[in-house]
């Protein structure tokens, strides 16, 4: 009787081993997608919106015309994906749950894109940190998920090393759309927006996978062609897709920077569903704390942003406490053998969903 246990416990092992070989493959790819296209995205990004372009020294100012562009390479992408893996292009769950996701990334986007006409790179790069209170929030709200008490202080210590980072820019460090500081009113409230907006959109998306069994490519399409109507449909009331269009063609290097940037853009999308589906909301607003740090030296080094010392103390505040957060969290409990049954027999080991 102690053979069949013995193998039973065997094949667990050799079960278990290769999950979490699996799991371990899966964190590689997706931190490595997501640092390699954002990271990119990022320069992208503050290059297009705030280094002006040709001899008359232009900006470009239409930043719902990049949430356009970016929208409809992700869902002519998807849809391909989806016909080349033969799979259904039917909507899983009702397309107002989609639309949700899709209104609320566009609203993120845009106040991101808007914000860095009145805070640098690195000021609004440092703040999306702070996406752990939102995640907090709506996973509370809708997952009815519970946190500890140190999750709280965690995401006080970050907002406040953000405070300081935002509240006290280097003089020299002026936005070319403003004659004053940075820290405007009008630059926080955006990045504000930004936390609230991207905060829900990861959670609901969290929500729709384990709700729907979706398929990330399903999703994916879906969101972004509603994003591809509405974003097209506000250029069109305000008047702006035509002179979005104008200066794209006058400056052929905005045109090959918009490309691009669509082109990471659409790649992080995938990344970026596939790890909420894989880990979770709050998994990936943690693996985004690396990403944003690689690009905040990479924005000062290349566009020269100056630092005053109580950015250095924010900056400090803030990695170094989700840093301690990695190091504090709990180790994964080790998978159970499995039980005897009266007959000598083994029970099947109860699996977590992914």
């Amino acid at each position: 009787m102690a053979e069949p246990a013995a193998e039973a416990a065997s094949v667990l092992s050799s079960s278990s081993s290769s999950w979490k070989q699996s799991k371990f493959g899966k964190a590689i790819f997706a931190i490595l997608g997501i640092m390699l296209t954002l990271v990119t995205y990022g320069v992208l990004q503050e290059k297009i919106m705030r280094v002006p372009y040709g001899v008359n020294k232009e900006y470009f100012k239409y930043s719902l015309f990049l949430v356009f562009c970016n929208r409809i390479t992700t869902s002519a992408v998807s849809a391909c994906a989806l016909l080349a893996s033969k799979k259904a292009l039917d909507p899983v769950a009702p397309v107002y749950k989609y639309c949700l996701v899709s209104v609320s990334n566009i609203l993120t986007t845009t106040c991101q894109y808007e914000a860095l006409k009145y805070v640098s790179f690195p000021v609004q790069t440092l703040a999306k940190c702070a996406k752990m209170i939102p995640v907090m929030v709506w996973g509370t709200l809708i997952m009815q998920k519970t946190y500890k008490g140190r999750d709280y202080l965690l995401a006080f210590l970050v907002t406040l090393g953000c405070s300081v980072f935002i509240l006290y820019p280097a003089e020299a460090d002026i936005s070319p759309y403003s004659k004053g500081r940075e820290n405007t009113v009008w630059g926080v409230s955006l990045m504000l927006g930004y936390l609230g907006f991207d905060g829900f959109t990861s959670t609901f998306q969290d929500k729709l996978f384990k709700g729907y069994h979706m398929e990330i490519h399903n999703q994916i399409f879906y969101t972004t062609s509603c994003s591809c109507i509405i974003s097209l449909t506000g250029l069109l009331l305000q008047g702006h897709l035509l002179p979005a269009i104008d200066f794209v063609y006058r400056h052929h290097d905005c045109f090959f920077d918009i490309v691009l940037l669509s082109t990471v853009a659409t790649a992080s999308q995938f990344f970026i569903s596939y790890t909420i589906r894989n880990f979770g909301a709050l998994t990936f607003a943690t693996i985004m704390t690396t990403r944003q740090l690689v690009s905040i030296m990479l924005s000062c080094i290349w566009f020269v942003h100056p630092l005053s010392w109580e950015q250095w103390i924010g900056a400090v505040i803030v990695f170094g406490t989700l840093y301690a957060k990695t190091f504090l969290k709990n180790p994964p409990q080790k998978p159970s053998l499995p039980e005897p049954t009266g007959n000598g027999a083994t029970s099947p080991v109860k699996q977590n969903p992914v």
